[in-house]
Order: C-alpha cells, then structure tokens, then sequence
C-alpha cells in the first residue's frame, strides 16, 4: 500500500506545468475513482456488452445488467476502457469524455468533480496520454486492494491534496485511529448485533469521504461476518460527496444512501431513524449564514431538530449534536433503540452561561438521559487542530446499570507518537490503547482515568446576589464638572448654575437630596423630566457605605432596595450541594443554605438573592475532574538549579578566559 500511495501521489509529477502543485488532486481524486470502478467492472465487462447489444431499452437493461453483475450496482454502456483509450491516438480525449459519460447514472461523481472540464485541459497541455498510461497501469481490484485498503488510499490521496493546498483536511475526514476507537465504543453496548442475520443502519450526517461509514462496516463484519449494515451518509462539499459516493459504489453499497446537501437547513434523510449515528462535524463552524432556517426549525419546538435550544451562531456542534439525536431509532422501537457517536472540541462541554442556548442543550441531553460516555483524546489526533478532542457517545436506550449516569474517561495520555508525523497529526491511537479505553469503558468503574457521574451532578443553579445602594450626594465643583460633561445634562440651559448655586451641603439620603435639590431647581424654572433626573442623581452621587439605602421610588418594588448594578455577583450552587437532594424540587432550600454559609459572611447584611434572576444552568467540567494538583518546588530546589545554572556559566566564562 506504502508504493502503491506513491505511485497514485506520483501522477502530481507529469501534471506539472499544466496544473499548480496545489490543484493535482483535481485530477488525482477523480482519475482514481475511475480506474477503481473499471477494476470492479472488469469481471463483467463481457455480460454487459452483451446485454447492451441485445437490449434497446434502458430499464430492462439496466435490471438485466444488475442481475448478471453479482451485486455491483453501476456499469458502464460504452466499450472502452483506459486501455483503449490510451490506444485511440488523436481521438483519445473524445474516447474518454465518452467513458465517462457512459456509466450509469448513479455515477455522479466525474460531474461533480469537473471530469470532463480537466480531460479538455489535459490534453490541450499535452497530458493527458501520460495520465491515461499511468493509470492504466495501476491495479486497483478488489483482489489487490480490498475494501478497507483503498479507504486508507483514499484518505492518504485527500490528505496530499488538502495538504497542499494548505487547506484543512481535518474538516473532510477523520483519522482512522480516532474512527477506530469510537467505532468499538459505538458497538461495544449492542450484542444483538453479534448474533445471526441482524441488519443494521449507520448514518453519518457529515459524511466527508465516508471514512467513517467504512471503518464501522469492516468492525461490524469482524464482530459477526452474517451482519448487514446498511449506509447512509449527507454530506455538503461536492468533491467530498463524489468520492463519498464512488467508494459506496465499489462495495456494492446503494449510492443513493449517500445525500449531497447542507444537512442542518435540508435534511434529506427526513423520514428515515437509524441504528447507529457517526459524525465528525466542523469544529466552531459558523451558521449566520442559514440562522433563518435554523432559527425556523426551532420555533417548531421538539416537532423540528432543534427545540432543545440554539447555540452562538459562531459555533454549530451542538445543532449537528441535536440533530444526530433527531435521527436515532426511537428506544422503544423493535431495535431497541440507538447509540451515536460524535467528535466535538471541548466547546461543547461548557460553553455558555446558565440559561443560554448551549446550557439548555446540555441540560436536555442529560435530564433525557441520553449521554452515556465522553472520551478524551490526547491531542495533535488530527490533522489540522492540536486542541482538545473528545468523542461522545450517545444512548437512548441504556442499559440498566448506566441509566441515570455519565462516565468520563480521560485517554489523553495514551497517544502514541507518530513518526512522521503528517501535518499537526503526531500521535496516534493504538490498539493496545484502544482496547485500554475499552476496559475502563466496559469496567464503569471509577479510577484515575474513569469517572462516574450520576446525571444532575453536571446541573446548577446560577443565583444573583444583590447589594443595596448607598451613595452620598453633593454639589462640589468636582461632581458639577461632570454633569457639564454629561451628552445630556450638560445642554440643558442654566443648570450648572442652578448647581453652583446650591449649597446644601452632603447628603447621605437620597429621597433627601432629590427633595432639597428639586425645590432648588424649581425656583430657578428649570424642570427635569424622569429620565434627566435620574441621571442627574446618578451623576451627583458615590458610593459611601455609611449612606442610608436608595429605594425603589416607583412600581410594584416602590420601597424595596435599589440594587448596585456594579456590586451584583452571581454564584453557582451545585445540585445536591452540601447533601441537598440533587432535585429541581430542592432549590429552595439548597440555594438558602448555600447563601447562607457561602456567601453571607463575605457580604453586607442587607444583602439579597433576586429570585427573579435564578437560572438553572448545565456544564461538564471535564478537565477539573481529572485535574492532579502538582506543588511547586520547593525554594532549596529551585536555588540549587539556579546554582548550578550559575556554576555552569562560570565554568564558560573561565574557558573563553584561558583560550585568550
């Protein structure tokens, strides 16, 4: 595989001149793909010469060719092959451009890929002979590249493409080492998949090439040989489709499982539940650009894909999240449910304050039960991002012992360093860590690496803590400078006179000095109204803890407290805090009491929670769980580095002395 990687890559060579370095895969990709289906064609090539011969009509042909093909869904209704079209001498490009145009019309993947376009170019370059040659020559049957091996082809010929094109690979495919592991996760809960004839679906909302898709169908066929899994996949990059598409194809897969099509404002998938979710949706993918649709759906509440909430438009993992939920098996289907599996950054994990759209889909994915297990990778995984990753898996059904429960497992230390790397990918991970996070997984027991975690223990009440204001109040030269720097107080004629002329002094009530100052105002005939006199007030006054309270001067609150907007906090009360019950029910008294002990001692005795602001708020703090505090160093052991740091220096210094 390591030569034949080469060989393909090599073609960039003889396309020099004609294509940049970073355009070769315009012809690599789709040229492959060709040669791939005419190696699988090969076998059959006499039948269905044959049947077009005999048969004019087109879909009695198509069901005749079908029935002699042993499963391959595709044919072509032209003669030629890249042999002999390497052999038609000057009308080599229309023999080609007819080759492809001949096969079947589920083979939309030389258009989508601009084939015909590149065969012009190509031979106005002078080529497109040499091309046609080199892959001629390649052997891509099945016999000599299995399934599994012409996906790793694959991706090896998209990550030379994106990676020279200095583009981000990692938003078309996923590593397999990453595909690996949360394939195992994914299946590791389902025995009914290892017994008999089962037939299951897979579904990939963010196909890509269909990496994915692949990886799952070769470890369901290793886990139970008679096993059918069915593959469905959308994806919204046209190339990545087309390659998506042409591999389904060679495997005898249906190609119209494989959807092209933005997939959070057109799920073309609509009626359709499956076994199995996988996705490795772009990381922080902004979705201004299609909030109306998005926007749309949710107003539809659970009826939609998105009526657990809406995240930032500037990061949509959480709608791809709602939507893998949307098109799980339902639990108490005859499958008994679903599981999905999703890579995400840690964004996901906490993003969002209490009441916000991200906090709200947390909190309904773990109030719903549905989130089994997260996985954190080591990072430098993938190809175009060393952050954090993590997989998610996801249940609708769980098994008695897990329901109510998350286990987080942290497998950021089992990477393996590659050499070489390729791109920001320098680790890996191996079975032999893979099946270690399979352990702890099947263990679900708790550990320096595994935690368990009942659902409300990632639930919060944010509560708002308020301070009473208390200012002081006078008309100093100092204060009056600023209301005649005020945008509007300062244009309201005769006023700072007004001020300079009353000499009442300091006040520490409000209520007071607004009184004294009104009747000051009055009689110089100048009248506020209530939006110029509070600003007046505020303008005039500072804090001074020795004032009396401002009160609310009007409405339903008149006479409570006035709040001091800079001194308001908030704080977060853990679910069960202190052996509350972790209940919704609880808040009450939970939140009293942790008022009470937390907050209290470190705050003015007039203080007060506004009730009316308390949220409930959902986050996973991934990384605190697992956090090990390291003590610094001792001073002894940081002077004796320094030391010898300074002996070392020394040393140098008398060397360069003596070779004066």
């Amino acid at each position: 595989m390591v030569d034949l990687k080469k060989d393909v890559w090599a073609v960039a060579d003889t396309l020099r001149g004609v294509y940049a370095r970073n355009k070769a895969g315009d012809v690599i990709l789709p040229m492959t793909i060709l040669r791939r289906l005419e190696c699988v064609m090969a076998p059959h090539r006499a039948e269905v010469a044959a049947i077009i011969a005999q048969q004019p009509n087109e879909m009695l042909r198509v069901k005749m060719i079908k029935s002699f093909t042993d499963g391959v869904k595709f044919y072509n209704t032209t003669k030629h092959t890249l042999a002999s079209v390497y052999e038609s001498g000057d009308d080599m490009a229309d023999n080609l451009l007819e080759y492809v145009r001949g096969f079947s019309t589920d083979i939309d993947v030389f258009a989508n890929f601009h084939l015909p376009q590149h065969i012009e170019r190509m031979r106005k370059g002078g080529i497109l002979p040499t091309i046609v040659r080199q892959f001629r020559d390649l052997d891509l049957s099945p016999e000599a590249v299995p399934n599994s091996k012409m996906g790793e082809l694959f991706e090896h010929l998209i990550y030379m493409d994106f990676e020279s094109s200095n583009a981000e690979s990692g938003d078309h495919y996923t590593p397999r080492d990453a595909i690996n592991l949360l394939v195992d996760l994914l299946f590791a809960e389902d025995d009914n998949a290892l017994s008999g004839d089962a037939i299951r679906s897979i579904y990939d909302p963010t196909v890509g090439t269909g990496g994915m898709l692949s990886v799952a169908e070769e470890h369901l066929h290793r886990m139970n040989p008679d096993a059918e899994l069915l593959l469905y996949g959308q994806e919204l990059r046209s190339e990545s489709y087309a390659m998506c598409r042409s591999d389904m194809l060679a495997k005898g897969q249906n190609p119209q499982n494989i959807a092209l099509g933005n997939t959070l404002t057109n799920d073309l998938f609509e009626d359709d539940r499956f076994n199995y979710i996988l996705s490795n949706p772009p990381y922080g993918v902004d979705w201004k650009n299609i909030a109306d649709d998005v926007e749309k759906e949710h107003k539809r509440g659970f009826s939609g894909r998105f009526g657990a909430g809406l995240p930032p438009t500037s990061d949509g993992a959480l709608l791809f999240v709602q939507h893998a939920i949307a098109k799980m098996n339902p639990a108490d289907s005859p499958d008994g449910g679903a599981r999905a599996g999703i890579v995400l950054n840690g964004s996901p994990l906490f993003s969002g304050g209490a009441g916000s759209g991200s906090s709200s889909i947390r909190g309904w994915l773990l109030e719903n039960d549905l989130i089994e297990a997260i996985v954190a990778l080591p990072n430098d995984m993938f190809y175009n991002t060393g952050i954090p990753t993590y997989l998610w898996i996801f249940d609708n059904n769980k098994r008695p012992e897990r329901k109510g429960k998350v286990q987080l497992i942290d497998a950021a230390a089992l990477g393996a360093k590659m050499r070489p790397s390729l791109g920001s990918k320098r680790v890996q991970i191996d079975k032999g860590a893979r099946d270690r996070v399979l352990q702890q997984y099947a263990a679900m027991e708790s550990s320096d690496t595994s935690k368990i975690f009942e659902n409300l223990d990632f639930a919060y009440w944010q509560i708002t803590v308020e301070r009473p204001l208390r200012l002081n109040f006078e008309t100093t030269p100092e204060r009056v400078a600023l209301v005649a720097d005020h945008k509007t107080l300062g244009n309201i004629d005769g006023l700072i006179e007004a001020l300079d002329s009353f000499n009442g002094g300091q006040y520490l009530n409000r209520e007071d000095f607004l009184n004294d100052l009104g009747k000051h105002l009055g009689s110089c005939s100048i009248s506020l109204t209530s939006s110029q006199r509070k600003a007046l007030w505020q303008t005039l006054g500072e804090r001074d803890e020795s004032a009396d309270i401002c009160r609310v001067q009007s409405g339903k609150k008149k006479g409570e407290p006035e709040p001091d907007i800079p001194l308001r906090e908030t704080e977060n009360v853990p679910f069960g805090w202190d052996g509350h019950p972790k209940s919704h029910d609880a808040k009450d008294a939970t939140v009293k009491a942790y008022f009470t002990a937390k907050v209290k001692p470190h705050v003015d005795d007039d203080s007060w929670i506004d009730r009316t602001k308390t949220k409930v708020g959902y986050e996973i703090p991934f990384t605190r769980q697992f956090y090990k505090y390291v003590p610094p160093r001792t001073l002894a052991e940081i002077d004796a580095d320094l030391d010898d740091s300074l002996q070392e220096i020394l040393g140098l210094l008398r060397k360069v002395e003596e070779s004066k």
